[in-house]
């Protein structure tokens, strides 16, 4: 009788809420503990580091503008979200995650969903039906952890930072993102998405994550 061969198929995560929630702070955290246990694991980040990634970046902070001053509009941010996203998964996350390893990414394409959706302004349902089209061929997350925190907690968070404000960062912005987190599950009724309570300490916060995590994992 033959051996039946065993998958080395790792895990793909995605950490996701609105800014000033700690996806950054918490994609950190669960990768540390993973390695300490001895888990092949990496952090990884959308925008990603790869060449498109960096150009959006750019974008958000106001280094890279178009004629006249005037940011990119959501169309075409959400056409650079996907072909970062494209270049993401070939180079680094298919990759590590075919080796075995498991890969914790702050934002994925709900980050897409959520954004540029909110920023189409009347687009509705038919801006989502295109953004998620666009994205129809990344891979997809074996599981999404959203961490929903209120506007006011994560305003109060992003002036601790004291950095500059980004693109998307006011305040009415942030609310109208954080409905759509709240209703993440029904926009991508496929994925395997859990929201946690993204209020409380960082402690307190990345012991909700680990339990999320290892409960899906089993």
């Amino acid at each position: 009788m033959k051996n039946r061969a065993v998958s080395t198929r790792g895990k793909f995560v995605v950490i996701e809420g609105i800014d000033g929630a700690g996806t950054t702070t918490q994609t950190a955290i669960l990768v540390e503990r993973l390695r300490v246990e001895g888990r092949h694991a990496r952090a990884t980040r959308e925008p990603s580091d790869g060449p498109v990634g960096a150009m959006i970046r750019q974008v958000l902070t106001g280094r890279l503008v178009l004629q006249a001053g005037r940011a990119p509009g959501w169309t075409t941010m959400a056409l650079l979200f996907a072909a970062d996203r494209m270049d993401h998964g070939e180079a680094e996350i298919e990759p590590f995650v075919s080796a075995g390893g498991t890969i914790v990414s702050d934002r994925y394409d709900a980050s897409s969903l959520a954004y540029q959706s909110v920023m189409s302004g009347k687009g509705g349902p038919d801006a989502i039906e295109w953004i998620r089209a666009l994205n129809r061929h990344a891979q997809r997350p074996d599981l999404t952890l959203v961490l929903s925190v209120s506007p006011d907690l994560a305003a109060v968070r992003r002036e601790t930072r004291g950095d500059a404000a980004q693109l998307y960062e006011q305040n009415e912005t942030q609310r109208a993102l954080a409905a759509f987190y709240a209703e993440l599950p029904r926009h991508l009724p496929d994925d395997r998405i859990v929201v946690l309570d993204g209020s409380g300490s960082v402690a307190e916060v990345a012991e909700r994550v680990y339990a999320a995590y290892s409960a899906d994992a089993g």
